[in-house]
């Protein structure tokens, strides 16, 4: 796993598959996403390399329930007594009450969904708090749950607006460019998703996939959503 800044109160984790991030108030902290199942220590380890403590997790909230983002959220929650955040459409998937939908691919897709397949199963994992979209969370001044159906229905982004700082989980993505994400249960929703994210015009954009975004990041994120 690479631990990277992004910001002085803001790290990513990069995994094998897929990445989470950390968000830092003082001494508190708030995750979003949280990994494979195999990313718990690895995360708590590099807690600690920052000088910080991973008892102070205080939520670990699930952008959509897949499991290389929440396969490690019950073990982070049992051991340091964080709150787990999902979305109330995709927490029945989380807490493995019903199966992950399956995605409409595209040809270009298949190869590359049957290598996330290798990312290993999560185990049903709780959900402490249902949110909808438009919840207002305690960390980063205020963050704002944004829902953003069509990557899977339950799928949340989330807005730290004194921070100009969105996190989009998979609803957006960024390889050699940004650009929809894949594997969506609905593509023509997720589109629509993404001129919805566009719209807030962030400063910083951190995506469940690909590196996050620092610079000229409102205009990039509007033309990538327009087709531009």
């Amino acid at each position: 796993m690479d631990l990277v800044e992004v910001l002085p109160r803001l790290h990513m984790f990069r995994f094998r598959i897929g990445q989470a991030y950390l968000w830092r108030d003082g001494a508190d902290l708030s995750l979003i996403d949280a990994g494979d199942i195999d990313s718990a220590a690895a995360i708590g380890d590099a807690v600690r390399s920052l000088g910080l403590a991973p008892a102070r997790i205080r939520r670990i909230v699930i952008t959509h329930g897949h499991r290389d983002h929440y396969g490690a959220a019950r073990e982070l929650a049992d051991r340091y007594g964080a709150e787990i955040i999902a979305h109330a459409l995709d927490a029945p998937v989380i807490r493995g009450e019903r199966p992950i939908p399956e995605p409409d691919l595209l040809d270009w897709e298949r190869p590359l969904y049957a290598h996330g397949l290798t990312c290993p199963e999560a185990p049903p994992t709780r959900v402490d708090r249902e949110v909808t979209g438009g919840e207002e969370l305690p960390f980063g001044d205020c963050a704002r749950v944004v829902h953003a159906p069509g990557h899977t229905a339950g799928s949340i982004a989330l807005h730290l607006p004194r921070h100009g700082v969105l996190f989009t989980g998979d609803a957006v993505a960024s390889a050699d460019r940004v650009m929809l994400g894949v594997f969506n249960v609905d593509r023509a929703e997720a589109a629509a998703t993404f001129r919805r994210l566009a719209a807030f015009a962030p400063r910083t954009v951190c995506f469940g996939h690909g590196d996050p975004l620092t610079g000229n990041a409102a205009a990039v994120m509007k033309a990538a959503a327009n087709g531009r």
